[in-house]
């Protein structure tokens, strides 16, 4: 999986899941907000069941991306599923999206921007309604997805770049520097059941050595509602990472996204609607 040099953009890396309508709009959001021939993989870990590999087998012979699929013969599990699809891309540069996700249009361009700014960046996570630290419009809270999507999308594209730093990156869409994630090594699939928190042990080990875990605040992907931990995950991250919970304590009562999130909300009401335009034009 690795990219040629006609597609500079990152790999995208979706794990299937067992949620067939999940899937279906994922693929659609997919398609209609992705770049042609952008590289995607497909990766199922013995989840779909006959419906969704319908929905994949006839998103695979109409989509305009480069995709591919592969299915596991038995289930694996998910971070260790993760872990060898990252591990098969080698220092490729990838984003890993939920498959529950809905992104917007422009989001991988926003995020392979995002890490070529900064090399120090190693995670770059979009804005979510339900993103918890990334949220938008609040923090820490789950919204209904945009209605609007080309309006928020284009909200977000007005928004400096300026990457403020995450506690860890979120599970619903992150972009993963390929260099940095072979620096740290693989996903610890023998002390978590989640990518949820897997992700964050991930991003802190990245910071311990120097790495930045930012907010990419040109990019929206939306979602239907957070992702969890495993039985226990929590437990192994605060023992491993006692600093872990009062740091996130720490952003969530001080919010230090208050201002972007509110020059997004302001970006997003002086943009025309389309179904405002409509009205003023039948």
């Amino acid at each position: 999986m690795t990219p040629s040099p006609a597609s500079p953009l990152p790999i995208v890396l979706l794990p299937v899941g067992a949620d067939d309508d999940a899937l279906d709009a994922c693929l659609g959001a997919l398609d209609a907000g992705t770049p042609d021939g952008t590289r995607v993989w497909l990766a199922d870990d013995a989840q779909a069941g006959p419906r969704g590999l319908a929905i994949i087998e006839r998103w695979l012979t109409r989509t305009r991306l480069q995709a591919d699929y592969t299915r596991r013969p038995r289930m694996l599990g998910e971070v260790a599923h993760v872990d060898q699809m990252l591990a098969a891309c080698g220092n490729s540069d990838v984003v890993l999206l939920a498959p529950d996700a809905q992104p917007l249009p422009g989001w991988l361009q926003q995020l392979s921007a995002c890490l070529a700014r900064d090399a120090a960046i190693a995670t770059a996570t979009p804005w979510c309604n339900a993103g918890e630290s990334a949220a938008w419009p609040r923090l820490g809270e789950v919204a209904a997805p945009p209605q609007d999507a080309e309006r928020t999308a284009q909200a977000c594209a007005a928004m400096p770049p300026l990457h403020p730093e995450l506690p860890a990156a979120v599970a619903h869409a992150v972009a993963i520097r390929g260099s940095a994630r072979q620096r740290v090594g693989g996903l610890d699939a023998s002390s978590y059941g989640s990518w949820y928190a897997a992700l964050i042990d991930l991003s802190l080990r990245l910071a311990g050595l120097g790495w930045r875990n930012v907010l990419c605040e040109t990019a929206f992907v939306a979602r239907g509602g957070e992702g969890r931990p495993a039985d226990g995950d929590m437990d192994t991250l605060n023992a491993r990472w006692p600093a872990w919970s009062p740091r996130l304590a720490t952003f969530l009562m001080g919010d230090p996204l208050r201002a972007p999130r509110e020059r997004l909300a302001a970006l997003y009401a002086a943009i025309d609607s389309p179904e405002r335009q409509r009205d003023l034009f039948p």
